[in-house]
């Protein structure tokens, strides 16, 4: 994959990358599978599902449920977490500075995330930042959660960007390989993971802990 065409647009995922909140949402999962006597493991549990929409992590668990029952628990778990979370909304260091220089450079942006309704409004009304970002993307629109391709592609479409023309912010390889099914370079944000976890994707163009670390990456000198 080219990793150094011009770039025409940024599409950020949410949850782990414009703020630094999956341990909390692994707090409301880990709630979830106690309380309906399953066994939870941390560490498998974000690696194969991030990305991926609340019924599409839901419905393996409980393959006898209804869809009104996996619902429920979606809203159940979706509630513990903004409970928790809440209070502690604020964005990924060097996030404001990027989307500022993307602005000042006319490039668009655009919020492609799995995230609920709900879960979008505490970040991106709490940071005050929905007007900022040219389209939001998210399953509950029609959209296939990722590894699929769909939100990138739409984020793309929406914006009228090509998509190899787009750079992709991610913390999690499920949204990393969207991104390559997308044929969009990728940044891998490492608020979870280490960078040796994204060692196998041809699109990954860069890897850092934030934003802030990314100060000067040539391949975010907009022109």
């Amino acid at each position: 994959m080219t990793n150094n065409g011009p770039v025409g647009a940024l599409i950020f995922d949410m949850d782990g990358t414009i703020v630094d909140n999956m341990r909390f949402h692994e707090d409301a999962w880990e709630h979830l599978h106690v309380t309906h006597g399953l066994p939870f493991d941390r560490d498998s549990f974000f690696s194969h599902t991030a990305g991926m929409a609340v019924g599409e992590i839901i419905s393996p668990l409980f393959p006898n449920a209804t869809p009104a029952e996996i619902e429920a628990m979606g809203r159940e778990k979706e509630l513990f977490y903004r409970r928790n979370y809440g209070p502690h909304v604020a964005p990924m260091p060097g996030l404001l500075e990027l989307m500022a220089r993307a602005d000042a450079a006319g490039v668009p942006m655009a919020v492609a995330t799995a995230a609920p309704p709900g879960n979008i409004d505490i970040v991106l009304d709490t940071l005050g930042l929905r007007l900022r970002f040219a389209t939001i993307i998210a399953p509950s629109q029609g959209f296939r959660g990722k590894p699929n391709p769909d939100l990138f592609l739409g984020a793309a479409e929406r914006m009228t960007v090509a998509p190899e023309a787009c750079i992709v912010f991610e913390d999690a390889p499920n949204g990393v390989e969207a991104a390559r099914r997308a044929g969009m370079r990728a940044v891998a944000i490492l608020s979870m993971l280490g960078a040796r976890d994204f060692d196998s994707f041809d699109n990954v163009i860069a890897s850092a802990k934030d934003f802030a670390a990314l100060d000067g990456l040539p391949a975010l000198r907009f022109a």
